[in-house]
């Protein structure tokens, strides 16, 4: 949480998958039997992740800096815990969907995650703190940078249209079929991603415009090059996310022919 803006990016872009990346590559392969006697463990862990990361997320704009909340860096972390909670989920299901769904929310993770914190990067580099209840009104000096946060945060909040809802709606309709229970509660993390988001976005961005920052500037053209391409990709596989699920299709039915075989 405290890495730079780069690094955080890369450990919340990419390595924060390997974990899901080794059970899928290794582990379930290698011991489909012992996998497939794990699942319900397995599927309860992704549900502590997605709840637990979603109240921690919440705490960081409930609770006042002096107790470890009021920063936006940690309440995008804790809010990658929750989204990694469905990877687990879908995964445990060892369902078609909820197979797919895992893998793409892995992907769809790792454009939204590096995109928010990149727009944290970018206020944190003109402000130098990352309190949240320090903004206000930052709707009105810099446009450009709010509607690029506010496509990032509706990303990740799983909005339809952009690339998360996808991946999460595949990992909802593959797991209920076999753990409905779980299924049910970690659609709970769903609503409490949305209210910490938008929660945030208005403490930062809506409101009167605090003084502090009547000069501050927008984003500028090497943080859009950055951004953007995030920014379409996010769009485009809302919209169109064949092209990615197709690539999947082959590998996932592979995987879940060993289970057939073993089981």
């Amino acid at each position: 949480m405290e890495a730079p803006t780069p690094i955080s990016v890369i450990l919340a872009g990419i390595l924060l998958k390997m974990g899901i990346y080794g059970l899928l590559r290794i582990s379930f392969p290698i011991l489909p039997q012992e996998t497939m006697w794990f699942s319900t463990a397995l599927a309860l862990f992704g549900l502590v992740n997605v709840l637990y990361g979603a109240f921690c997320a919440m705490g960081q704009i409930t609770l006042p800096e002096s107790k470890g909340g009021n920063d936006w860096k940690k309440l995008i972390a804790y809010s990658s815990i929750n989204h990694m909670g469905f990877c687990l989920i879908g995964m445990s299901a060892f369902t078609s969907e909820g197979m797919t769904g895992a893998i793409f929310q892995m992907f769809t993770h790792g454009i939204t995650t590096a995109m928010l914190f990149l727009v944290a990067g970018v206020i944190y580099d003109r402000a130098h703190h990352r309190k949240i209840d320090g903004f206000g009104g930052l709707r009105t000096q810099v446009p450009v940078y709010t509607s690029i946060v506010a496509l990032a945060c509706f990303a990740s909040l799983g909005l339809p249209g952009l690339a998360s809802f996808i991946s999460e709606a595949l990992v909802f309709l593959g797991a209920f079929k076999v753990y409905p229970s779980v299924t049910i509660l970690a659609t709970l993390g769903i609503i409490l991603n949305a209210a910490f988001f938008l929660w945030v976005f208005q403490k930062i961005f809506l409101g009167p415009l605090n003084t502090t920052y009547k000069e501050l500037p927008d984003i500028n053209f090497r943080e859009l090059v950055t951004l953007v391409p995030l920014g379409v990709l996010v769009i485009l596989l809302g919209v169109y996310p064949m092209p990615v699920l197709d690539l999947m299709k082959s590998a996932v039915g592979n995987l879940l022919t060993l289970f057939t075989q073993s089981s």
